[in-house]
């Protein structure tokens, strides 16, 4: 069974709106086991709506269409639907009467304008709605469906779960679930992920399930995502266990979290495992470290504190910096210690650097110096130069501080 997505609204084409729902509709079609090859977006335009209802439909066993089902003039996927079935609209009583009812129990008043929602396409079966006042629709085309939601999320959810979702199911006539697993990684390029998974690849592709996928995502690294298809969660997971393995024997310790990990949620993991507390010290990227990690639930047991030695005065006075150039792995050293100690941590970690656009101390911009100091009392330092614009230097800062962190309490 596959079931494609088409999102209607000029306002996703403009970007004034992020189309979430068309990837809710993905994860939920996927956990059932329903294959969706394509979601396509399209304006308040019929003609255009038409032809990429018909385009997506077919190569599909069924659509879910999202949006345009309101009440003003610009709403006209009922219209667009209607033309593809080949018949026309139909007043409906029954959901004049639930829409009237709707205004009735919030005690508005009902603009004439709405009983345009109470319009079917002749031979359509009415999705009763509960939390608004547009009905969904399911419009048998052949031997093939479109289903029509409205674009708001909670409605579009609501409405999916209780009779989309068990429409297409019983349609399907085959149970089987699709589980994917992200690994993050933080290191390696995404060429230079593809040349060492080569030979994962390959065996991939002879198997053909799981199968393997990049995503590049910027300052929070490159994800691999398995997808393993099976008649049961439990057979999909032995799956994804069995080549989770396989690349992680691969990569390594590049591979930092799983899913929904972020780098500082396995920061704040590993020094709560350890009973090790953190302090920062940070000028180039001027809290931001500190901001993110206290973004993690339970970082208040590990982390002290962060110290935003921003100019080169208080690096020198507050944490004791040694006079001389601020932008070298001794100066970083010499920050991390100074926040150990201001901060009464176990461990001092400290970022200093040229975020750009100029050049400082004979350095250019992306230049990150990172210090650490132990809980032993062991310093270990590292340069890196970053690419990218001011802000993406400083948000790639993060992370690549984090992780020199992370592999020190590997090596513990």
């Amino acid at each position: 069974m596959r079931c494609d997505v088409v999102a209607i609204g000029t306002e996703l084409l403009l970007g004034q709106i992020v189309d979430t729902n068309s990837s809710w509709l993905g994860e939920r079609l996927a956990m059932a086991g329903i294959d969706s090859c394509l979601q396509v977006k399209v304006g308040d335009n019929k003609g255009r709506m038409v032809k990429a209802i018909r385009s997506t439909l077919a190569d599909a066993d069924a659509i879910v269409i999202c949006g345009g089902l309101g009440p003003t003039h610009d709403d006209i996927t009922r219209e667009a639907i209607a033309e593809v079935m080949g018949v026309d609209l139909e007043f409906d009583d029954d959901v004049a009467v639930r829409i009237a009812e709707m205004f009735s129990m919030r005690n508005r008043r009902m603009p004439e304008i709405n009983m345009r929602q109470a319009m079917v396409p002749r031979g359509a079966t009415v999705i009763e709605q509960r939390r608004g006042t547009a009905p969904g629709l399911i419009c048998p085309v052949g031997d093939k469906v479109i289903y029509a939601v409205p674009g708001v999320p909670h409605e579009l959810y609501e409405m999916f779960d209780r009779a989309i979702l068990p429409d297409l199911l019983g349609r399907s006539g085959s149970a089987s679930v699709i589980v994917s697993r992200t690994l993050r990684t933080w290191g390696e390029s995404e060429s230079g992920l593809n040349e060492r998974l080569h030979g994962v690849i390959q065996r991939l592709d002879k198997a053909g399930n799981p199968t393997l996928a990049f995503l590049a995502s910027g300052w929070e690294g490159i994800k691999v995502r398995l997808t393993a298809k099976a008649a049961t969660r439990d057979e999909a997971e032995d799956l994804l266990n069995e080549w989770d393995r396989a690349v992680r024997d691969e990569v390594g310790n590049i591979v930092f979290g799983v899913d929904g990990d972020t780098m500082e949620s396995v920061i704040v993991g590993m020094l709560n495992d350890r009973g090790l507390t953190l302090g920062l010290a940070e000028s180039v990227t001027g809290g931001l470290v500190t901001g993110r990690i206290t973004n993690v639930p339970g970082s208040s047991a590990v982390l002290r504190g962060g110290v935003v030695s921003y100019a080169s005065e208080v690096k020198y006075s507050l944490l004791e910096v040694p006079s001389g150039p601020v932008v070298s792995e001794e100066a970083a050293i010499a920050m991390a210690v100074g926040a150990k100690r201001v901060l009464g941590s176990d461990i001092g970690l400290a970022l200093t650097g040229v975020a750009g656009p100029d050049s400082q101390e004979g350095h250019q911009p992306g230049t990150l110096c990172i210090g650490l100091v132990m809980d032993d009392g062991r310093t270990h330092s590292t340069m890196l130069n970053l690419s990218g614009t001011r802000d993406l230097m400083r948000q790639l800062s993060v992370i690549s501080s984090l992780d020199f962190l992370r592999k020190r309490l590997l090596q513990k």
